[in-house]
């Protein structure tokens, strides 16, 4: 599938990904928090990450057919791409977004949300490592030999030995790509764990309430630019 395809359907896929959200929000706003509305707290907590998995399904598919469509997408504004984590939202800033929307926290839930911050802050260190680790590569000795080839070589010959360089940084880049969404899943449900259904509910609003809000923004600064 060509690059220009794969942008147009995720570009498509997204627009309508980021409606179900508002709709969902509008839903995590308006349920009474009272203890007795917990299977609707839990319903609703269910139905979101659902919607979340669902879209890392489709990212990882797409993804496979064109990697670099995800480190700079087009379907999101350059508001929304300066804040952007290898190809996504920074699990730590989530953690700030806890302590400034949630109260009532036990002493047992701050003891773990801290255990779980250290960890995820550990995996996403190991991202940033990896990360680097492909951008090195980028001077390898294959890439250098590339640069350094004579016009005596055919361009067939040219050809294939980018291709093949190419092939493997793509690899690479899908992996790094997977290892920090798995991150972003692992922050997202540790935190569930932890929370209460009612404090999850206000925990998801906050978050989805922030990435709707982003994207509003960003959708109102390139208009601005563009007029």
């Amino acid at each position: 599938m060509g690059t220009q395809l794969v942008e147009k359907n995720f570009s498509k896929y997204f627009e309508n990904w980021m409606s179900q959200l508002e709709q969902l929000l509008k839903l995590l706003l308006i349920v009474p928090r009272e203890t007795s509305y917990v299977k609707d707290h839990e319903a609703l907590v269910n139905k979101m990450t659902t919607h979340h998995k669902d879209y890392y399904t489709a990212k990882w598919a797409a993804a496979h057919e064109d990697i670099l469509a995800f480190f700079a997408p087009m379907w999101m504004s350059p508001f929304e791409n300066a804040y952007l984590w290898v190809t996504g939202w920074k699990p730590s800033m989530v953690f700030r977004l806890v302590g400034g929307t949630l109260s009532e926290l036990s002493d047992e839930q701050l003891k773990n949300i801290e255990s779980l911050r250290v960890k995820i802050r550990g995996g996403e260190e190991k991202v940033n490592r990896e990360m680097e680790r492909q951008q090195v590569a980028m001077g390898d000795r294959k890439m250098v030999e590339l640069a350094r080839m004579k016009s005596n070589n055919s361009n067939d010959q040219l050809d294939r030995l980018v291709e093949v360089a190419l092939k493997g940084l793509m690899v690479s880049l899908e992996r790094v790509m997977k290892m920090a969404d798995c991150v972003r899943l692992k922050t997202l449900k540790g935190l569930l764990d932890i929370l209460s259904p009612t404090q999850c509910v206000d925990f998801l609003a906050a978050i989805s309430m922030l990435q709707v809000q982003m994207r509003k923004w960003g959708r109102k600064k390139r208009e601005n630019l563009s007029n």
